[in-house]
């Protein structure tokens, strides 16, 4: 009997076709149209290269093979089949794997951990622990639980099982108070309270974007900060790719109906930015995703992590403004022109050891973009994980990319 492919195979077991949907219950991948609109358009640039000579592209030097292409099509069936095959065998799996997403029956159910702070929407989190105190600070546009993710793949219960006391900013959902923040009004404002109410020395450690938020905070408060961690944070925003950001500095005014209209930047429209970092990024791993075991310890933590991609955060305007225009346009922080309530931040005034993780197969922030901070912070100790952005702190490598090295830190101050 022939062997079918396991997609098909599922689902000769369960009676449903490989793309059967499941109850609505996800929203990813988000924004679903623009990933279909762009598997489609990769499957088309390819279409000419197919029993033509040379290699396929989008130049105006291609068109000639598309009329070759059309031509061949039009005279002889079995090429026709194979345009057609090759066109949508891609978007099939791709259909596949979402709808198997779609359909997996995981669902996070970790318990909430105490709160023992909170100001507007913002909530601090404690995971108890005994060992030094450790304050997360996580970027604006995702959600805090990237560093609670699950059972097996949570840094903060990891840390208070293993001598650390770890605490959780969760900025939460922007109200109408936070729709007005400015950086200022999240670093000198809502940050700077989390850290009076606690009272002993902290070490404060931000992830992404948190990671420039926990940069300017500790300048600003050097007695109460034993200990920076930067993970996966960009200070030079013009590193790896100086073309892409300005880009996405230009996109500023086309956003600037949404950011008047609801006061925020979109989830879907942030979604979006992030997609064009890496476009068809999504569609390969969501092909691979329709050949996994369902019940396999790889596919449940895959779901765990789109349920968290796909649970963003709309970024509040002024912040978005900012952002864009002065961190990606004007690369303001290497410049040393980003200021926070009006001091300018910088990482040369930090007088505590730092600790700098720079993953080398980072798409989001590059190597390139984190590693300047290593040698601007005097004591630094820089290293470089063999991960991703997120699978550095929730991947199924996660323990030894980041978790172990990062009590190691802790334990060597």
């Amino acid at each position: 009997m022939p062997r079918l492919p396991m997609p098909l195979r599922r689902a000769a077991v369960t009676g449903t076709r490989p793309d059967q949907p499941g109850p609505m219950t996800r929203r990813g991948p988000r924004p679903l149209l623009l990933h279909l609109t762009l598997a489609a358009s990769r499957a088309l640039i390819s279409l000419p290269s197919l029993g033509c000579t040379g290699a396929s592209s989008t130049s105006r030097q291609d068109w000639p093979r598309w009329i070759e292409a059309a031509s061949r099509a039009a005279t002889d069936p079995a090429f026709a089949h194979a345009l057609v095959s090759a066109a949508s065998g891609p978007d099939q799996a791709l259909i596949a794997g979402i709808a198997a997403y779609r359909r997996h029956s995981y669902q996070r159910d970790l318990a909430e951990p105490p709160v023992i702070w909170a100001e507007g929407e913002t909530r601090l989190l404690d995971y108890g622990g005994n060992g030094p105190i450790v304050l997360f600070v996580p970027s604006l546009v995702n959600r805090a639980y990237i560093l609670d993710l699950a059972e097996q793949a949570s840094f903060m219960r990891y840390l208070a099982a293993h001598g650390a006391h770890p605490l959780l900013l969760d900025w939460g959902w922007p109200g109408p108070i936070e729709r007005q923040f400015t950086l200022t009004d999240y670093i000198a404002g809502r940050l700077d309270r989390a850290l009076m109410a606690i009272e002993a020395p902290i070490i404060l450690a931000g992830f992404c974007m948190g990671g420039l938020l926990a940069l300017a905070s500790a300048q600003r408060n050097p007695a109460r900060i034993s200990g920076l961690a930067l993970l996966a944070t960009p200070w030079d925003f013009h590193a790896d790719n100086p073309e892409g950001a300005s880009r996405l500095a230009a996109s500023l005014p086309l956003m600037e109906p949404m950011l008047q209209a609801s006061e925020t930047l979109p989830i879907d429209a942030l979604q979006t930015l992030f997609a064009m970092l890496d476009p068809f990024g999504v569609s390969e791993k969501y092909r691979s995703f329709a050949d996994l075991d369902p019940a396999s310890a790889r596919a449940q933590r895959f779901v765990a992590l789109e349920d968290w991609l796909n649970d963003g955060v709309p970024l509040a305007a002024p912040v978005a403004r900012e952002t864009l225009s002065q961190w990606y346009g004007a690369n303001a922080p290497m410049r040393g022109q980003w200021r926070v309530a009006g001091l300018p931040v910088d990482p040369g005034q930090i007088p505590c050891p730092a600790l700098i993780v720079a993953p080398s197969r980072d798409r989001l922030v590059p190597p390139a973009a984190a590693k300047p901070l290593a040698s601007l912070i005097d004591r630094a100790t820089l290293i470089e994980p063999q991960a991703g952005h997120i699978g550095m702190v929730a991947g199924m490598h996660a323990q030894t990319a980041l978790w172990q090295p990062f009590l190691n830190w802790l334990a060597a101050l």
